[in-house]
């Protein structure tokens, strides 16, 4: 007997047998069983899901005399003439071949025939996309209305291209891809009906280069079961034309981990070693997408169906790689399988690709800032565990508050950061506020500093008391430019910090008047809350009097034009009436 390749010595005979398609198979069970066949069927989904084989056994299905449970007996003298082939009741046509108008009217001529031996004529349209438009038109009135004992199963993997009227006309039976869990099952079963040896891994292997495709996997396995007499999984590798997955795995780890020699010189060794530009690149997607599943997923092991060494390996990889450098080379990689198909140079093209994924630092992509910015965040972690350790120091004193200044507004805005006051200059009962105190003669020592002062404001000489002018306007502006350092420092004082920056500073006596020409303002910094955090703020400069004023715009001008006449004319008094 000639040998017959597995996909063909397999083929389902019943409705049982039928991988997957149960919402397909149950439609057509339930019409055999309530005798409600219908005179048009059309089979639709992807290759090596089943469409040729579900509609033969529909076929003699709806002719058996016996059906059982919605399948062919396969005993009864019709089943037995339908199996022995020759049949005329059983017509299939491969539209390919078979597309022109000529042949759609031979068909219509012959339909009108009644069958020979069982109750229907089953006309099994192949291909049926492949027909001209003339064809289809041809066909369209007997598909419309066929004769009682006429049946159409028209079968495509394209149903866009069938005109709508004729998918108007027949009832559409979705094929879905087969899950690889299911194919493995399969597989598994036939390989144990033919008594050979195998690894489970070899059988997760095949089943997912079939792609969803019963088919497709049968052809896979039996150029797998000639490679060896045990099926192995480096004979599946080897029969399947991958690299080594050992090689491709250090390619990917350096590419994921930015090492642009070696990713470079593995590259140009498994080129050297005859393997093709598209074979590698595929090899390094599969392999990517094996690191993001064992980077993400729980049940990585199980979904992966991997030996122990190798998954071992894969996880490896994954812990050590980021997730965002795992999609951005997985994204080129894409973008340069849809390339390569154009690209005069297949070589360069996946080289530029493998320099480009290897190398974050040329990339203004956000995925490859990404990248940078987490192997900027590994360094500075080695760094910090190389580093000695700090030095404890003793925290810095917090500066009390005086009793007249609520204890709300240091629990809202602690001065941690403010150094203590000078305890060496005691305080002064009868001191007179910073804006009236004049500077000394060059042969005298100052009188005295501004009070509770901080040690650090005393360096810079712009900012000291003993550097003020003389003038009490421009020794209140001082004071104010102090007070607004304060309270840059306060957390949380954004808004009373925004508040206070455009106040007017002058004194009066020895009260601090912060004018302001906006009444909102005004009356926002009088407030319980900012005016006792503007009391701590000035309480540090020894300023324990001060007052937010609201002065009109009229008088505002009015008071900059007295300022001027007195400044113009110092000489003669200027007073205001």
């Amino acid at each position: 007997m000639a040998h017959l390749s597995l996909y063909r010595k397999f083929r389902p005979a019943v409705f049982d047998e039928i991988v997957r398609q149960e919402h397909v198979v149950r439609v057509l069970r339930h019409q055999i069983e309530r005798d409600e066949v219908g005179h048009a069927y059309l089979f639709t989904g992807p290759r090596g899901t089943g469409k040729t084989s579900v509609a033969r056994i529909f076929a003699r299905a709806v002719n058996c005399e016996h059906p059982q449970n919605g399948s062919p007996c396969g005993v009864c003298a019709v089943c037995k003439a339908l199996a022995a082939g020759g049949s005329l009741d059983i017509v299939e046509i491969d539209a390919a071949s078979n597309n022109g108008v000529n042949e759609m009217r031979d068909l219509r001529e012959k339909v009108q025939y009644p069958p020979v031996t069982g109750k229907y004529k089953v006309y099994i349209i192949d291909e049926v996309h492949m027909l001209t438009d003339s064809a289809f038109n041809a066909l369209l009135k007997t598909l419309e209305e066929p004769p009682a004992h006429a049946v159409f199963i028209l079968a495509t993997t394209e149903p866009h291209k069938i005109p709508a009227t004729i998918l108007s006309r027949c009832m559409r039976l979705d094929f879905k891809l087969i899950p690889e869990e299911d194919l493995e099952r399969h597989l598994t079963k036939i390989l144990d009906g033919l008594g050979r040896q195998y690894e489970k891994e070899a059988v997760a292997a095949i089943a997912r280069a079939g792609a969803g495709s019963d088919r497709d996997m049968l052809s896979i396995a039996e150029m797998c079961l000639a490679y060896g007499e045990k099926l192995t999984y480096d004979g599946v590798t080897a029969v399947l034309g991958a690299a080594d997955l050992q090689t491709t795995a250090s390619l990917a780890d350096a590419v994921l981990q930015s090492d642009l020699s070696t990713a470079l010189s593995v590259t140009e060794r498994i080129l050297a070693e005859g393997k093709s530009a598209g074979v590698l690149l595929r090899d390094l997607l599969n392999f990517l997408n094996e690191v993001a599943v064992a980077k993400t997923c729980r049940n990585a092991e199980k979904l992966l169906s991997l030996p122990e060494r190798l998954f071992s390996m894969v996880k490896e990889i994954a812990s050590r790689a980021e997730g965002a450098a795992i999609l951005r080379a997985t994204e080129i990689m894409v973008k340069t399988e849809n390339e390569l198909r154009f690209a005069s140079s297949p070589r360069i093209a996946l080289e530029t690709a493998i320099l480009r994924a290897a190398m974050p630092q040329t990339d203004r992509d956000l995925d490859a800032l990404l990248v940078r910015i987490s192997a900027l965040e590994k360094q500075v972690a080695l760094l910090q565990k190389s580093a000695p350790a700090p030095v404890k120091q003793a925290p810095a004193p917090v500066f009390e508050a005086p009793k007249a200044t609520p204890q709300k507004a240091f629990e809202e805005s602690p001065f941690d950061d403010v150094p203590p006051p000078f305890d060496d200059v005691p305080p002064e009962e009868d001191a007179a506020p910073p804006w009236e105190e004049a500077l000394p003669a060059p042969d005298e020592a100052p009188r005295k500093t501004l009070p509770h002062a901080p040690a650090a404001e005393k360096a810079p000489p712009a900012e000291s008391a003993a550097a003020a002018p003389a003038s009490g306007a421009q020794d209140a502006e001082t004071t104010f430019g102090l007070f607004l350092r304060r309270l840059r420092k306060m957390p949380a004082s954004g808004v009373l910090y925004a508040l206070c920056r455009d106040l007017e500073p002058r004194g009066e006596g020895e009260k601090l008047v912060l004018s302001t020409d906006i009444r909102t303002v005004a009356d926002t910094l009088n407030g319980e809350k900012h005016r006792a955090a503007m009391a701590a703020a000035l309480a540090e400069l020894g300023v324990t009097q001060f007052e937010v004023r609201f002065i009109s715009a009229a008088r505002a001008e009015e008071k900059d034009g007295v300022e001027r006449l007195k400044k113009d004319f110092a000489d003669y008094p200027v007073e205001i009436k």
